[in-house]
């Protein structure tokens, strides 16, 4: 498992030991889940699980995992993350529960009988007084567990069980706010509709590596971002968006995710490329985020560089509208 960090996370505890009680004589309000994105819906169960402690006088946790359980259970089919787990700690930490359990996940665990974990975390670590899941949670070795049997558990060792109804999209399509969902938005290019289920721009983080230089040549260029495969990326095309410096400096960006199809027959893999709008300086080694506000328009191949450099000055001024940066 990734090691925690210790920065910008003063305000939560986070906790990777599950054989130690944190607080002595302490009850908690629980979630579980794998809370991959922290969208909408997952706050309105946190939002939930911290009034429940308030009323109760316990701690507010959120017990998730970390790698993601799908990449163990079924790694040729394991999605795509929308988070990493640091991001996922920043995220909990702005939702102001008060400590997260990161579990780790490995085989061992996945044959865990849904009845073993609870023992384990919610009875024996946090002496569990509440637990707030959505109506369709299941957990355990091949999901037999859900929300019945927390409540038969739940009435043996002292807790209740809050089932809550998924939180709905509110743009016309009859299904709940989901991290699939959300991935689905990405695939399509769609990221202002990923944008409002997460309830803050889709973004992106990696290290600034070196690159062929290409933009630099035309007159634009560019921080190439090296993105974790594991990570989700939108469709390839153009967008518009803001990029963060490690320092918190926010710069409006135009940024090309694609296999550049002018200079390579066959690319591998997707490259990040984003250009910072009236920005010099350099970039190189530090590490990034890029946030995606605004699909622009699809990849596709020029005829040569100029063609590549009238585009590229459309495609700035498009950005420079759309961020409303006059």
């Amino acid at each position: 498992m990734p090691e925690v960090p210790g920065t910008n996370l003063s305000a939560v505890q986070v906790f990777t030991d599950i054989t130690t009680r944190p607080w002595a004589g302490g009850r908690s309000v629980i979630t579980i889940g794998t809370y991959d994105g922290i969208h909408r819906g997952h706050r309105a169960v946190i939002e939930q699980v911290r009034q429940h402690a308030a009323r109760l006088g316990a701690q507010s946790v959120v017990v998730t995992f970390d790698p993601h359980p799908a990449s163990v259970v079924r790694p040729e089919s394991c999605p795509k993350l929308l988070t990493d787990l640091n991001q996922k700690l920043e995220l909990l930490e702005s939702t102001g529960v008060d400590a997260t359990v990161v579990v780790p996940f490995d085989e061992e665990r996945a044959q865990e009988s849904a009845e073993e974990f609870v023992g384990l975390v919610l009875v024996d670590m946090l002496a569990t007084r509440a637990v707030v899941v959505g109506e369709d949670f299941h957990f355990g070795h091949q999901r037999e567990g859900n929300v019945g049997l927390l409540r038969n558990i739940g009435t043996r060792h002292d807790f209740e069980v809050f089932p809550i109804e998924l939180v709905e999209r509110t743009d016309g399509v009859d299904e709940p706010v989901s991290s699939t969902a959300i991935r689905r938005a990405l695939a399509g290019g769609n990221v202002e509709t990923a944008a409002h289920m997460l309830g803050r721009p889709f973004e992106a983080r990696g290290p600034v590596v070196q690159g062929d230089q290409r933009g630099r040549l035309i007159g634009f260029p560019t921080a190439n971002v090296e993105v974790p495969v594991q990570i989700c990326l939108p469709a390839d095309g153009v967008y518009a968006g803001w990029y963060i410096r490690a320092n918190g400096e926010k710069h409006p960006c135009a940024m090309n995710l694609g296999r550049r199809p002018t200079f390579y027959e066959h690319a591998d893999v997707s490259l990040l490329e984003a250009h910072l709008i009236a920005f010099a300086g350099d970039l190189y080694g530090e590490p990034a985020c890029v946030q995606f506000t605004n699909f622009l328009r699809g990849e596709r191949k020029f005829d040569g560089i100029d063609s590549i450099r009238t585009q590229l000055k459309q495609d700035v001024e498009h950005a420079r509208q759309v961020l409303s940066l006059g």
